[in-house]
C-alpha cells in the first residue's frame, strides 16, 4: 500500500511539474469576418470554420462558429500560408486563402458569400469545443467522451453534471427531482443498474461511456413506468472497413481498475465489445445514531444510542458485445449480449446501549459484530429485426429480449457483551446468533412489435404492441447458530420463500406534427397487468390481482431558429412496486429495529408539467427547465414506533416500544422547481460549466406527517486548455439538505483537480488527479427523522479524499459503429428496491 501511494504521489509531482514547463512561444493572431448568404446578404448563423495550413488541408489547427448573425472572430497561432474553410447546411462549401508573417497581428477577410446548395446538405463540422449538451423535444444528451474529467472519473460522478440529475453525499441520485427512475444501457434496460444504481455506476469508468441521456419525457412507446424518467448511457464507441481498440487503466488510493472497447467491422457486419473491471477497497466508515423516546407530556423517556463501523471490499466486471448485419438497403438485424456482476465483503461492529435520561438508569446494551457477501449479476441478450421501406422514415421493427437478475446474499450476525434491567431481559433474549441466506432473481422474456411511418408531408403515426413475462423469486432463510462453526438449525418459522408473477400487456399509439418552427408530439399508452403473489413458505396469503392504467403523454415545441427552441409538455407516469418493496419477510435481526415489506402496494401514479427553453452557439449553450410534479399515492418508507405486539408475525414478542419501517401508499407529493445548465467559453480553450437546480417539496401522509422545504444544487467546473497538449479542470459541487416525510437529509460538498496530458496525436491520454485534498480527511453525512413520539438523528463518516492516476490508449481509426433499429424492447415499468439511488 504505501509503494502504491508513493508511486502515485511522484506521478502527481510529475505532470504538475511537467505542466509549469509547458510553454507555447508560437504567433499569435486574430482572423475576424462576416459570413452572409450571397442572395439577400444576411448573416449566416452558426457555419463552421476550420482553419488548416494550406499544404495540409486534412488536418485542421482550429474550428469555431459564427454567431447568430454570421460574425467571427478567431484566434489561432502560426505563420506561413493557411485555408480558412466555410460549410453550412444547405449550403455549397467555400474556402478563402489568406498569409500570415511575423508581424501580423489581424486579418480581416470581409464578407465571404455562400451560395444555396440546391439539395446538397453537407455534414456538420464538429468544432474544437463541441457542447456538452444537447436538448431534444423529450431528451437531454450529455457528452461524456468530450469531457476531460471522464478520464479520471466514474460515472457516478459525471452524473453531476448531467442536467436534471442530482447526487448526493450518499450517492444517492435523483432524476428531475424523483429518486424513482430506470436506467438503460445503449437503449435497453438494466435492471441490475436499476436496483443497485450507487453501487455499480460508481464502480463503473466514464472513460468507457459515449454520452448519457435524460428522457424526462417518454413517449407512449416507453413502459409508463418511472417518475423522474429514464437515464440511458450510450457505451457504443465511433470507431469504414478496419477497426479501433481503447485500452484504459486506472488506480487511486482505494481502487484499480481497467477497461477495453473495440469495433471491428467487415463488409455488412460491425461488431463492438466493451468490457471494464474495478476493484474497490472502502476504508473503515463510521456510523452513529441517537434515537429519543418521547412521552406525551414532551420528556425523553428512553435514549438509544448505536456506533459502529464498516469496512469491505467490492469487485465489479461487466461487459456487452454487440453486432449489426445488414442483409440489403432495407433490412437490418441486430443482437447483443452483456452481463454484468458485483461482489462484495463487508465486516461490520456496531454497539448499541439504551438509558433513561432522567436518571441515568441502563435498560439494555449489546455489541453485535457481522460479516456478509453479497453478489449481484444481470445477464441479457437481444434481438432484433428492422424492415424499412420506399418511404422515407416508415419501419417495422420485430424486437426479443431475455433478462435474468439473480443476486445472494450470506451474512452472520452475532451478539455478544449482552446486558439488561430485569424487565428488559425478554427482550435482549430474543437476539440470537443467525445466519441469513438470500437468494433472488427476476426472470423477463419480453416481445415487442412497433411500427411508424410519416404521412402527409408533415406528420407521423406510430403503433405497436407489447407482452412482458416476468417471473420474481425472492428465497430468504435463517439459520439460529450454535457454539461450532458448522453447528446451525434451520428457522423455518422465520425464514420466507416468495413468488410474484407479472403479466403485462401493452399497446400504444402516438401521433406527432411538424410545420416550420412548429412541432407536436401526442400519445397514449394502455397497459394491463395479471399479477399473480405465491407464499411458499412463511407467512402470507396467496393472492392475485389485476391492473388497468391508460396514460397519456402530449409535448409542444417551438423553434425560435435552429440554435434556439422552447418545449411545454405533460406527462403521467406509474410505478409498479417491485420485489424489495412487496416481500413481506420480516427482517428482526435487530431487535429494537425491525421492518419488512408491503404485498399489499398499489401502483403510484404521477402527473408532471414542465417548460423547458434551449439555447446554443459558439460561446453560450444553456437550457432552463421549469416543472411542477405531484402525486397523490406515492409509496414511502415509514418509520413508526410501536409495541412489538402489534407487530403481526414478530415471535416471541415482549411488550416493548421498537421502531417498525415498511412501505405504504401514503405519500401527497408537490413538486416545484427551476434546473438550469450553461456552458460558457469565455476566450479560446476556456470552458466554464454551471449545472443546478432550486425546488420546493410539500409532503404528507394525508393524516400527523407533513414536511416541506428548499433543497438545491449547483456543480460548476472550469476547464482549461493550453500548450495544445494539456487540460486542466476544476469541480465543485454542493447540495443543501434535501426534506423528506420524516425529516431531512444532509448537506453535502465534493470538488477535485486533475491534469491531463495527450501524446501520439491524442492516442494516448494520461491524467492526474486528486478529489477533495482540503479540509478533513472524513466527510461526515447527516440526517434525520421526526415522529410524534420519536426524534432520530443518525450520521455516517466515511474517507474523501482520493487521488490517483490514469492512462487511456488508442489504436485504429475505425469510424463505424454498430449499428441499432430505431425500435427495440425498453422496459422500465418496475419501482426496484433502492431504486433511483434510495438503497
Amino acid at each position: 500500500m504505501i509503494m502504491k501511494q508513493t508511486l502515485i504521489s511522484m506521478a502527481l509531482i510529475l505532470m504538475f511539474a511537467l505542466c509549469a514547463k509547458a510553454q507555447n512561444t508560437q504567433h499569435s493572431y486574430t482572423i475576424t469576418g462576416v459570413v452572409a448568404d450571397s442572395t439577400t446578404h444576411e448573416g449566416e448563423p452558426y457555419a463552421t470554420l476550420t482553419i488548416a495550413r494550406a499544404d495540409s488541408t486534412a488536418k485542421p489547427i482550429k474550428q469555431a462558429l459564427t454567431d447568430i448573425k454570421g460574425r467571427f472572430s478567431i484566434s489561432s497561432s502560426g505563420t506561413g500560408s493557411y485555408l480558412l474553410m466555410v460549410r453550412s447546411m444547405g449550403r455549397k462549401p467555400m474556402q478563402r486563402a489568406y498569409t500570415v508573417d511575423a508581424t501580423t497581428r489581424t486579418i480581416d477577410l470581409g464578407t465571404l458569400l455562400l451560395q444555396d446548395g440546391g439539395n446538397q446538405l453537407e455534414t456538420v463540422e464538429v468544432v474544437a469545443y463541441k457542447p456538452l449538451v444537447k436538448a431534444d423535444v423529450d431528451k437531454i444528451a450529455y457528452s461524456v467522451e468530450d469531457d476531460p474529467e471522464a478520464n479520471t472519473n466514474t460515472v457516478i460522478e459525471m452524473l453531476k453534471k448531467v442536467p436534471m440529475v442530482t447526487v448526493d453525499g450518499q450517492d444517492n441520485i435523483r432524476v428531475n427531482g424523483n429518486s424513482s427512475f430506470k436506467i438503460y444501457v445503449n437503449g435497453k434496460p438494466n435492471n441490475m443498474m436499476t436496483k443497485n444504481p450507487k453501487e455499480v455506476l460508481k464502480s463503473m469508468p466514464a472513460s468507457s461511456i459515449k454520452k448519457i441521456e435524460v428522457i424526462t419525457n417518454p413517449g407512449p412507446k416507453y413502459d409508463a413506468e418511472g417518475v423522474g424518467g429514464i437515464l440511458n448511457i450510450v457505451t457504443e464507441g465511433k470507431g469504414p472497413e478496419g477497426y479501433n481498440a481503447t485500452f484504459s487503466g486506472r488506480a487511486n488510493n482505494s481502487s484499480y481498475g481497467g477497461g477495453l472497447y473495440a469495433t471491428v467491422k467487415q463488409g455488412k457486419l460491425t461488431m463492438s465489445v466493451n468490457y471494464n473491471a474495478s476493484s474497490n477497497h472502502s476504508p473503515k466508515g463510521y456510523t452513529y445514531s441517537d434515537r429519543s423516546q418521547i412521552g406525551t407530556d414532551g420528556t425523553v423517556t428512553s435514549s438509544t444510542v448505536a456506533d459502529g463501523y464498516t469496512k469491505g471490499h467490492s469487485l465489479w466486471q461487466g461487459g456487452d458485445v454487440e453486432a449489426s448485419y445488414e442483409i440489403d438497403t432495407l433490412r437490418l438485424i441486430t443482437g447483443s449480449f452483456s452481463l454484468s456482476k458485483f461482489t462484495s465483503k463487508r465486516d461490520a461492529l456496531n454497539t448499541a446501549f439504551s438509558t433513561v435520561p432522567a436518571t441515568g438508569q441502563r435498560l439494555y446494551g449489546y455489541r453485535s459484530p457481522s460479516h456478509s457477501k453479497e453478489s449481484w449479476d444481470d445477464y441479457s441478450a437481444s434481438l432484433d429485426y428492422q424492415r424499412s421501406f420506399s418511404v422515407k422514415d416508415r419501419l417495422l421493427t420485430l424486437s426479443y429480449r431475455l433478462e435474468s437478475s439473480p443476486s445472494t446474499s450470506d451474512s452472520r450476525y452475532l451478539y455478544t457483551d449482552r446486558e439488561a434491567a430485569d424487565d428488559w431481559q425478554t427482550f435482549i433474549d430474543r437476539m440470537r446468533d443467525q445466519r441469513m441466506d438470500g437468494d433472488e432473481n427476476t426472470m423477463e422474456h419480453t416481445f415487442q412489435i412497433d411500427y411508424t411511418t410519416p404521412f402527409a408531408k408533415h406528420h407521423t403515426w406510430e403503433a405497436g404492441v407489447k407482452y412482458i413475462l416476468r417471473r420474481n423469486k425472492s428465497d430468504n432463510d435463517r439459520y439460529n447458530l450454535g457454539t461450532g462453526d458448522k453447528d446451525e438449525t434451520y428457522d423455518s418459522d422465520n425464514s420466507s420463500h416468495y413468488r410474484h408473477h407479472n403479466d403485462i400487456l401493452a399497446a400504444y399509439t402516438g401521433y406527432g406534427l411538424t410545420l416550420d418552427k412548429w412541432s407536436a408530439r401526442l400519445g397514449l399508452r394502455y397497459e394491463h397487468t395479471l399479477q399473480k403473489v405465491e407464499y411458499l413458505l412463511g407467512r402470507g396469503t396467496n393472492f392475485h390481482k389485476n391492473f388497468d392504467d391508460l396514460v397519456p403523454s402530449a409535448r409542444l415545441g417551438y423553434k425560435f431558429s435552429d440554435a434556439t427552441n422552447l418545449s411545454l409538455g405533460y406527462k403521467m407516469r406509474i410505478n409498479r412496486p417491485g420485489i424489495w418493496y412487496l416481500n413481506p419477510y420480516l427482517d428482526d435481526r435487530i431487535p429494537d429495529a425491525i421492518s419488512q415489506g408491503n404485498p399489499n402496494l398499489d401502483t403510484e401514479k404521477s402527473h408532471a408539467v414542465d417548460l423547458q427553453f434551449s439555447s446554443y452557439n459558439s460561446k453560450l449553450t444553456y437550457t432552463l427547465t421549469g416543472t411542477y410534479r405531484f402525486v397523490n399515492n406515492s409509496i414511502e418508507s415509514v418509520d413508526r414506533l410501536v409495541n412489538d405486539r402489534d407487530i403481526e408475525g414478530l415471535p416471541n414478542p415482549t411488550g416493548k416500544d421498537v421502531i417498525y419501517s415498511s412501505y405504504a401508499n401514503i405519500g401527497h407529493i408537490q413538486y416545484a422547481g427551476l434546473m438550469a445548465y450553461a456552458n460558457w467559453t469565455p476566450i479560446t480553450n476556456t470552458r466554464i460549466t454551471l449545472n443546478g437546480s432550486v425546488g420546493y417539496s410539500h409532503m404528507s401522509d394525508g393524516q400527523s406527517l407533513r414536511n416541506h422545504g428548499w433543497c438545491t444544487n449547483i456543480d460548476a467546473s472550469l476547464q482549461q486548455t493550453f500548450a495544445k497538449t494539456w487540460i486542466f479542470n476544476a469541480s465543485y459541487y454542493v447540495q443543501t439538505p434535501q426534506p423528506t416525510l420524516q425529516g431531512k437529509d444532509a448537506r453535502y460538498q465534493w470538488y477535485n483537480f486533475s491534469l491531463s496530458k495527450s501524446f501520439m496525436d491524442k492516442r494516448l491520454t494520461l491524467t492526474a488527479y486528486i478529489i477533495n485534498p482540503f479540509g478533513k480527511r472524513y466527510f461526515c453525512y447527516r440526517s434525520e427523522t421526526v415522529a410524534d413520539n420519536f426524534r432520530t438523528t443518525a450520521s455516517s463518516s466515511w474517507c474523501q479524499l482520493y487521488y490517483g492516476v490514469s492512462v487511456r490508449f488508442r489504436i485504429g481509426k475505425l469510424k463505424a459503429s454498430v449499428k441499432h433499429t430505431e425500435r427495440t424492447v425498453e422496459n422500465n415499468d418496475v419501482k426496484q428496491g433502492g431504486g433511483g439511488g434510495k438503497g
